[in-house]
């Protein structure tokens, strides 16, 4: 065979090949066919989309708030000639309050707050089993408004505890709770604000501040997270009368927590005590053009506390608790104390431009004289 014949015979077999192949790619992948002819396939038609909602989070969180229902004779008062005549079974009269809780130990122990449970005569749970059983207070905390209570169930749903609420403004967050006697009722919003201290209703604050609707009967109710963890107990919004709307606080679960511990092993809140009151510093300008503080002012000194003993003077600056930088006197307070009596803290002072560190043993806060 002539080198031109051989030649012919092996285009006429190449061009069957290519055609054979090129008819298996359209008939076998008619989607390959067309993308390498520059045709693109169709997008899909978006489906649905997903309806977004907090059913688990709720459903995760729900069985272990409770509401509470208490009553308490209350003085009442009345004319004085018609007390007379209708006698001393008239001078009180019988109040009944509610208010919410959060089972937080299979065990029966309660999170409430104090104000829901202060100066009553007795105090019935109702589970959200539709159980109603009698509570027992264990202990109460007015400086932050807390309380613990007990009913002697065992198994109960006990609320998961978020173990680092890194809260973030913005974050959703739902409130559970008895609002306005209408049982396990739920709210949603976001976080507003973190670490409100300035409401000056309560010696100890670091409130959480949401939208989440906080009406009368959710105080000593669940604030949740989205994933349905514990953390806040609500406990009270600005009342209409000041034309706010919407804003509400909770106490955030990691004060809750350790007030709990400190009550039921104690009885009471075992609280540290540096022996000084202390002021916020004007905001001073800083290079960025931003506004911010640093250290606090020392305002009255004890001089038989442990500030006095470590050589804190009336005027002076503190500038860092244990190597951590101070700058709001409320959470100052707060942090010394959450610290156990006996323990001794470093401090980091400023003394009319002199600076320097000392170290106080804290004690026992007094009580209130």
């Amino acid at each position: 065979m002539s080198r031109i014949s051989a030649f012919f015979v092996f285009l006429s077999r190449a061009v069957v090949t290519g055609l054979a192949v090129a008819f298996l790619v359209v008939y076998f992948w008619p989607s390959l066919a067309e993308r390498l002819n520059g045709e693109q396939e169709p997008a899909p038609e978006p489906g649905p989309a997903a309806t977004a909602s907090y059913a688990d989070a709720v459903n995760r969180a729900a069985p272990a708030v409770v509401s509470i229902y208490t009553r308490s004779l209350m003085p009442q008062s009345m004319d004085p000639d018609l007390q007379r005549r209708l006698g001393p079974r008239y001078l009180y009269r019988m109040q009944h309050d509610m208010g919410s809780g959060v089972i937080v130990s299979e065990d029966g122990y309660i999170l409430t707050n104090h104000h829901v449970i202060n100066m009553v005569q007795n105090i019935r749970i109702a589970l959200f089993d539709g159980r109603i059983v009698p509570a027992q207070v264990v202990g109460s905390d007015p400086d932050t408004d807390l309380a613990v209570l007990k009913v002697n169930l065992e198994g109960l749903s006990a609320a998961p505890l978020a173990d680092s609420p890194d809260m973030r403004v913005g974050d959703v967050v739902l409130a559970i709770g008895n609002s306005l006697g209408l049982s396990h009722t739920v709210t949603m919003g976001i976080v507003s604000a973190t670490g409100r201290n300035d409401l000056r209703s309560l010696p100890f604050e670091d409130f959480i501040q949401t939208d989440a609707a906080i009406n009368a009967g959710n105080s000593g109710g669940a604030l949740i997270n989205a994933d349905g963890d514990l953390i806040g107990i609500s406990t009270r919004q600005l009342g209409s009368s000041t034309g706010a709307q919407n804003i509400g606080f909770a106490i955030p679960v990691s004060l809750a927590k350790h007030v709990m511990e400190q009550i039921i092993e104690y009885g009471s809140v075992r609280r540290a005590w540096l022996g000084a009151s202390f002021v916020d510093i004007r905001p001073q300008l800083q290079p960025d053009g931003s506004l911010a503080r640093e250290g606090i002012v020392v305002g009255w000194v004890d001089d038989l506390g442990p500030a006095w003993n470590a050589g804190i003077r009336q005027g002076d600056t503190i500038l860092a608790l244990d190597g951590e930088p101070v700058s709001d006197a409320n959470q100052f307070q707060l942090a010394i104390s959450q610290r156990e009596p006996g323990s001794t803290v470093e401090l980091d002072v400023n003394r009319r431009g002199e600076s320097f560190q000392t170290y106080a043993t804290l004690i026992q806060q007094p009580p209130p004289q």
